[in-house]
Parts: structure tokens; C-alpha cells; sequence
């Protein structure tokens, strides 16, 4: 008598399962099987202890430890072979009809059979071990080690260059190392110097560079990276302005284009804190006094610094450093401020550009609605305000422009400009048109017009998001609450309009600041020619320059 045991395995829920339809037993009846359970479990039980189902299993086993393809077909047959005599005489005492004579060509379930994966051989799965793909680390905590050709390079460089009797470098000598070793500025020797000499002995050993440049893994960081380690203090995750001032007093002290200052060291803090207003002005969007690495690099910090380190004019590094963007600014501040205390009030910014501004406007940044003030005195603005301020005014394209105005006629905070925040604004300017008869332009056609220039998403309200994405988004503060620009606007001067074409790179402010430097200084010279001589210094009058 022969058995054919077949097993078939659920891959949906991968539970084992013996069909006693595929139990080909003379004695015994599928239905008997299926009736009674118990005799299932008997008959899969008593396979399991034959040694011919063990010799298959570890068979199986033997395979798999292997790695090779698991292929039961063959071994499966054998064990139905060898055990065919044996198996039946389990069932002898079972009382149950034979089943029918079966066909190979007549049944059509054995035809089914034949078509069916338990027909064919084992239904157990071919599995063959996956190839193992070695991920390489791409996560370093403490930065990317060097490859060993980029660290004999630099240990070249820094054997070369730290070849004397000390064996180490002053304070004065390390510029060379900054520049052809780091390959960063050279207004950051200083800084990086100090951050190796934590001790203060006043020079930087090989051994001591090797541990802090090389083994330390500077190596391989980026610039803004690199730049961001050397100039933060020790415990933060931040720059603030006052890790900026070293790198703004060596850059004074070297560069060619402002040792002329190398006498008035009064304007030399005085431009060293512009550029570091301007580069948090643009830089810190959080607008919290925190420069991060995310911000540092951002930005156009690290270019602006490259820039300044290669070029001897630095009025051509308009971005941050221009000493003529800083003459600009501190000369507007110095005529503002009348009584010279180095504050201002509302009075004197309602006389910013000839009275261009509203008084609606001033009474907003007054109450600090676009950026809480930076002194403490109360209604007068510092130096820093009036530097965020002017900033803002003069170049209404850039992004924090948009947000420094955006915050002022958002009267009640909620992140969107209606119609009724900006008519209380344009009625003013309405009032001073018809003062001073100029045709006045009602506030309807006025909407209609800024919608058109911003095309908001909805027409019932702006976001700033909505500002941020049109390139005239400028143009409605300056309706709203700058008349002269306004008037500018809408005569579209043709001398602005050359000037926009002729150098599209140029920014708002820098166009601005170009016209003023002139002006400024064909003022100066023609004070100067009244006096009698270019040499007269008011030293009582305290004037800027």
C-alpha cells in the first residue's frame, strides 16, 4: 500500500496545516479525518517520529546552515518512499469504507492535483539567505576623520611651517598657518589662535595644532562649519555678537582698506559694530540675538569674508563690510540724533527723509511692534534699532524688510494684513496728499491696486507669505505709509529705472547707499571749501567725520 502525505503551508497567517483530504488512505475517509481532529494530531504526530521525517529535517537544517537553496522535493519523496510499507498498518484497526479507485487520467482531482504547488513536491518555501549590504558610516559625532592622503598632505604643511627652534608659533606668526594650512581668512588668526592657546602661554606648539586641527577632525568640516567652531565659546551651541569682535578688530588692525581709521579708534568700534548689526540683521531670522550653524551657513557670511580677505578696496565687499555702507548709515543716525546722546526719539525719525514717513508708522516702531529695542531708555531708539530700521526702509525687497513691516501694520498680530489695517495706515497718506495738492488717489483703487501687485491667495486678506513671493511686495508699504517713494513709484523715474537695468545685482541698499556716499561727500567737501580748508576739524561738534 502506498501513502502520499502531503502538507500545506498558509502564508497569510503562517500557520502549519495538514489537509486529510491529501491523505491518500485506503482505511480511512477524508470525512473520518476531518470529524475528528484528534486522529489528525495522532497521524502528524506519529510521521513526525519516524527516522526517515528526522533525517529530512535535519536535512533541512544542514541546508540552511549551508546557505544553500532549501529543496525538500527530493528528500520528501524518498521519506514516502521508505515509509509506505510502514505507515498503514497504524490505521489496520479502523473501521472505514475504502476510498474509490483513483485515476491518473479519469479524476479530476487528480488532474487538479497535478496543477496544484502540494502536487508538485513539498509546499515548503525556497529560501535562500540575502545578500548583505555593509552600510558605510555616514554619521561622526565628532566629525568626519581625514583619509590618510588628506592628513599626510597637511602634516606636510604643518611640518614645514612649524620648523624652528620653538617648535611652535607667536601669536604674529600664525597668520601663514591660518591661510595654507586652514585655508580660512586671515582676520581669523587671532581667534584661532587664542582657541588653540586655551593656557594663554602665547604660542601654539606642532603638537598642540596637530591635536586641535588634525586629530580634532576640523579638517574635514566645511568653512562655515569650521568657522562657527573657532568663533563660538565653549559650552554654547550659538554665536552671539560678541564672538564676532575679535575677527572685526583684526580686520581693522590688517586690512589695507581701513587703516586709514588706525587713528580714530572711536570709529573704529563704531564700523565694527555695523557690520555685526547688518550681519544679524540679515542672518539671525529667529531675530533672538543667537546666530546658528544652520543660519552661518545660510548665509552669505562666508563668502562676504573671503571676499574681504582678498580685496584691498573694502567698499567693493558690499555685502556686511563696505565702510562706505557704514558711513551711509552712521552719518543718517548722526544727523537724527540732534542732542547727541546716541539715542532718538519719535521726533527726530519723523524727520528721516525729509519727512517721509507718517506718524502712524513711527508711533508703531516706537511701540516695538516689528522688534523690541536693544536699550533700555524708554521711547528713544539706540544705534542698533535705528540700524535695523534703516535697513528695513531703504531695501523693502529683502526678507527681513518684509517682516520688520509686515509685524507693523499687522495691528492686532494675527499673521494676515486686511483692508481695514491698511486703510488706517493709507488714510494719512491720503491726508498729506491733499495737503499738499497733489491729486488724491482713494483707497478702493488703492486695494484693488495692491492686489494686483501681490496676487494674495485670498483677495480678502495678505500673508506674509503671500509678500515673500512678489516682487513688488516693496511698493505697497511704501503706499501705504512713505509718500516720496510712493510719488516715485507711481511717476516710474526713468534715471532709478536705468539704474536698476544697468547692474541687476546690485540691491535696493546698495544702490541707495551709492547715491548717498556721493551726496554725503560732495557735502562734506563743500563744508570743507567754506571753511577754508579741507584740514578743519570741529572737534566740538563731535560730527562723525
Amino acid at each position: 500500500m502506498s501513502l502520499s502525505l502531503k502538507m500545506e503551508i498558509d502564508t497569510v497567517e503562517d500557520v502549519t496545516c495538514l489537509n486529510p483530504e491529501l491523505l491518500q488512505l485506503p482505511e480511512v475517509s477524508p470525512f473520518a479525518l476531518k470529524t475528528t481532529p484528534l486522529l489528525v494530531d495522532d497521524l502528524f504526530s506519529q510521521w513526525l517520529s519516524l527516522p526517515e521525517t528526522g533525517n529530512l529535517v535535519k536535512s533541512l537544517i544542514n541546508d540552511a546552515k549551508a546557505g544553500t537553496a532549501i529543496n525538500a522535493c527530493a528528500n520528501f519523496s524518498n521519506v514516502n518512499a521508505v515509509g509506505s510499507n510502514s505507515l498503514p498498518s497504524m490505521f489496520s484497526s479502523v473501521n472505514a469504507p475504502p476510498l474509490s479507485p483513483r485515476s491518473s487520467s479519469g479524476s479530476p482531482r487528480s488532474s487538479k492535483q497535478k496543477s496544484s504547488p502540494s502536487a508538485l513536491g513539498s509546499p515548503l518555501k525556497l529560501f535562500s539567505d540575502p545578500m548583505q549590504e555593509v552600510i558605510p558610516q555616514f554619521y561622526f559625532q565628532n566629525g568626519r576623520p581625514p583619509t590618510k592622503e588628506l592628513k599626510e598632505q597637511s602634516l606636510s604643511k604643518i611640518n614645514h611651517l612649524f620648523n624652528n627652534p620653538l617648535n611652535g608659533l607667536l601669536i604674529d606668526e600664525f597668520k601663514t598657518v591660518t591661510k595654507e594650512v586652514c585655508k580660512l581668512p586671515s582676520f581669523l588668526s587671532s581667534a584661532l589662535f587664542r582657541k588653540i592657546d586655551v593656557d594663554c602661554v602665547g604660542i601654539v606648539t606642532r603638537d598642540a595644532f596637530i591635536t586641535y586641527w588634525v586629530d580634532g577632525n576640523m579638517l574635514t568640516m566645511d568653512v562655515a562649519t569650521q568657522i562657527f567652531e573657532i568663533l563660538k565659546r565653549p559650552g554654547n551651541r550659538h554665536l552671539t555678537q560678541v564672538d564676532f569682535r575679535p575677527i572685526l578688530r583684526e580686520l581693522l588692525a590688517t586690512h589695507p582698506g581701513l587703516k586709514f581709521l588706525q587713528n580714530t579708534p572711536e570709529f573704529q568700534d563704531r564700523y565694527a559694530e555695523t557690520v555685526i548689526y547688518r550681519i544679524f540683521y540679515h542672518m539671525n531670522r529667529s531675530g533672538n540675538g543667537r546666530l546658528t550653524r544652520r543660519e552661518l551657513k545660510r548665509g552669505e557670511l562666508i563668502s562676504a569674508m573671503q571676499q574681504a580677505d582678498e580685496e584691498d578696496d573694502i567698499n567693493k565687499v558690499l555685502r556686511y563690510f563696505s565702510y562706505e555702507h557704514f558711513y551711509v548709515i552712521y552719518c543718517k543716525f548722526w544727523e537724527l540724533d540732534t542732542d547727541h546722546d546716541f539715542f532718538i526719539n519719535r521726533e527726530n525719525l519723523i524727520r528721516y527723509g525729509n519727512h517721509a514717513l507718517t506718524y502712524r508708522i513711527v508711533d508703531r516702531i516706537f511701540s516695538q511692534a516689528p522688534r523690541k529695542f536693544a536699550g533700555d531708555v524708554e521711547g528713544k531708539m539706540g544705534y542698533e534699532d535705528f540700524v535695523y530700521f534703516m535697513l528695513s526702509e531703504e531695501d523693502k525687497s529683502s526678507e527681513p524688510s518684509l517682516e520688520y513691516w509686515f509685524k507693523c501694520i499687522d495691528l492686532d498680530g494675527n499673521g494676515v494684513l486686511t483692508p481695514n489695517e491698511m486703510q488706517f495706515f493709507y488714510e494719512e497718506q491720503l491726508h498729506r496728499m491733499e495737503c499738499l495738492a497733489l491729486e488724491p488717489v482713494l483707497f478702493e483703487d488703492i486695494l484693488c491696486q495692491i492686489i494686483d501687485m501681490v496676487a494674495p491667495e485670498r483677495e480678502d486678506c495678505i500673508t506674509l507669505q503671500d509678500l515673500k513671493g512678489s516682487k513688488l511686495s516693496g511698493n505697497v508699504f511704501n503706499i501705504l505709509f512713505n509718500l516720496n517713494k510712493f510719488m516715485a513709484f507711481e511717476t516710474r523715474d526713468p534715471f532709478l529705472i536705468r539704474q536698476e537695468r544697468e547692474d541687476p545685482t546690485l540691491t535696493e541698499w546698495d544702490r541707495f547707499a551709492h547715491r548717498e556716499y556721493i551726496r554725503l561727500s560732495m557735502e562734506e567737501d563743500v563744508e570743507d571749501a567754506s571753511n577754508g580748508s579741507a584740514d578743519v576739524w570741529d572737534e566740538s561738534l563731535e560730527a562723525p567725520f
